[in-house]
This record gives structure tokens, sequence and C-alpha cells, in this order.
């Protein structure tokens, strides 16, 4: 399983990289996780859109499906051969209108994943997991039933208990890490410090930090999050192009 960043930020594109969107490979099949502002041209850098086999979302903010509408576009208007003559979408129906924008004529299907069963995709067993989050999103553990590699994306979520288990001895985990230090007032995402310890609670193999902040240093949220996590973890920041080999 290949796992390549192609966004990476929280909120908002910023200094010509992305939000958050997720390329999953094995063998000839190609999943996008999430969609955010700026992912369709990082994809065509790795990957000709047209040769995608599904994209699943984790939740509707725009930060994470801002490009879903142009993809649409593309798979609409490009020239070239389509892997698939329409393209699935698989999304949560806990925000009706939104899924049902994922459904384009003749370009893209909506497909709904029931968040309480494990959803097969392509090569992929997915689970699903409620984060806390002021929309409902959901964290998602893939697993490539050939090899049993996994990882573990926790999509937006602040820190909750719930998250140990769901990530336990994970090959990889994908953390949500929007601060630094956590804010005044409401808080809806983990800082670097919760992530690290996610990551050593857990008991997982690799910890990459993602959804980041735009003005904080990456070698700062890093090194607060492996002194929590301690130095058995691999602790990486989110980089564009970042591959990941499980």
């Amino acid at each position: 399983m290949k796992i390549t960043i192609l966004g990476f930020f929280g909120g908002y594109p910023f200094n010509n990289q992305a939000t958050s969107g997720y390329l999953i490979q094995t063998g000839d099949y190609n999943l996008l996780l999430d969609c955010g502002s700026g992912v369709l041209l990082k994809l065509e850098q790795v990957l000709n859109p047209l040769q995608l086999d599904a994209v699943i979302l984790s939740h509707y903010h725009a930060d994470h499906v801002a490009d879903i509408g142009v993809l649409q576009h593309y798979w609409q208007l490009a020239p070239g051969s389509k892997k698939l003559e329409v393209l699935p979408i698989y999304g949560h129906t806990a925000d009706k209108n939104s899924f049902n924008r994922l459904n384009w004529p003749g370009a893209t299907v909506g497909e709904a994943y029931e968040p309480q069963h494990t959803l097969k995709l392509g090569p992929f067993d997915v689970e699903f997991m409620l984060t806390k989050h002021p929309v409902p999103a959901y964290a998602m553990r893939f697993t490539e039933r050939a090899t049993l590699a996994n990882f573990v994306f926790t999509s937006d979520t602040d820190y909750i208990a719930a998250l140990v288990p769901f990530a336990n001895k994970t090959d990889l985990l994908i953390t949500d890490t929007n601060f630094l230090v956590a804010p005044k007032g409401p808080k809806w995402h983990m800082t670097a410090y919760e992530s690290g310890k996610l990551a050593k609670t857990a008991s997982v193999q690799q910890l990459v930090l993602s959804h980041l902040p735009q003005y904080v240093q990456p070698n700062e949220l890093k090194q607060a999050a492996q002194e929590e996590a301690g130095d058995d973890i691999v602790v990486k920041c989110a980089t564009s192009n970042m591959v990941i080999t499980l």
C-alpha cells in the first residue's frame, strides 16, 4: 500500500500547497481520500485523475471537499480514456444536501457508506468512527486485505479517548494537528501534543501530522509531538508529495 500526501493544510490552501487530500494505491487501484482546495492540481502531478477508481470523503467541510466540483468537471470534460465511465464518490448521508451534490450526471455518482459497518472498497476494508467536530466527520481505518497493512486517518477531531482503540497498533497514524497549543474557546482539532499522546497510547508505528496550521513552523509541531510520543515512534510533518509505503 502506498499513500501519497497531496494536501495537508487545514482551513485554506497556503503557499502553493493544498488542503486535505491523500492518494491511496495498491496494485492498479487508485483511491482518493478527501479532495480539498488545490488537491486536483496536486493529483494531476502524480496520476491522471481519469484513472481514479473511487473517492471517499470524511466530511463535507470545504477544506476537505472544495475540489470535488472541479473533479466532476474534469471527469466530464477532460479528454482521454477513463478507467470507469462514472466515478463513485463515497460519503456519509448525515448531511443529505452535501451528499446529493456528489452526483453529477454522466460523471460521478454518490455512494453512501454506513459508518456502523465495514466498507469493502476495492482491495481495502474501511472502518469508521464518528469524531468530535461541529459537523458529522468520520475517522477511517484502511486495511489492505491481501497484506493486512493498515493506517488510520483521524479526519477532523478534538482528542477523544475512543481514538485510542480505533488506532490501536496501526502501521501509520495520520492525525488532524491544527494547533501547537490549545486555543481559547471551542476546540475541534488536536494539538501536536495530543497527536503524540494518541500515537503513544495506541502503540502505533509511525505518526504523520497533517491538517497543519499555516503560521506554525513544522519543526515546532514535530518536536512537540515527538516529545510526547517518545523515541520509539517515527514522527513526521506532512509535506506535499510525501510518499509512505506500508
